[in-house]
């Protein structure tokens, strides 16, 4: 028996909590303003999910929707306003830590400019992980809304 057989099958079931509860409801909410379920289907599953005691039962409510329903998750107002907020703390930190090395560089006096190197590794971190389309593709939600394990890529 393994792992995820153990937390599905009989006194071994895992509860579930309130906020995965919440998580799971916010993605068939989304799914419902996509069109993905119609208005009926999307009631009767958060009737499910508000009264799920146990994970397994919130893994049928998304396993037919694209990607489990984390593209939808990803769309919502709440999950994009997060991303923004990171998005600005991480400039705040590559910007004050930039600055901070070109002034010991400028008080060191020394002829060349090492500040690049560790500032080269800065904003490719940024641009990494905050830059572009990709940033789209591969949504950070351990930052914001952590993804139940069951909904975990």
């Amino acid at each position: 028996m393994t792992t995820d057989d153990a937390t599905r099958a009989g006194q071994h079931r895992l509860r579930t909590s309130d906020t995965e509860r919440e998580q799971v409801a916010t993605i068939l909410r989304a799914a419902m303003t996509e069109g993905r379920l119609t208005l009926e289907e999307g009631e009767e599953r958060l009737g499910l999910c508000y009264a799920a005691k146990f994970r397994d039962e919130l893994l049928p409510l998304t396993t037919d929707l694209p990607g489990h329903g984390r593209q939808a998750l990803a769309q919502t107002p709440e999950f994009r306003a997060a991303t923004r907020r990171d998005r600005r703390a991480f400039a705040g930190f590559v910007f004050v830590v930039s600055t901070v090395l070109v002034t010991v560089w400028f008080f060191s006096a020394a002829h060349f400019f090492w500040p690049i190197f560790p500032m080269f590794f800065l904003f490719m971190a940024f641009a990494r992980h905050h830059g572009g389309p990709r940033h789209h593709r591969h949504p950070h939600y351990r930052h914001h809304q952590p993804v139940a394990p069951w909904n975990a890529p």
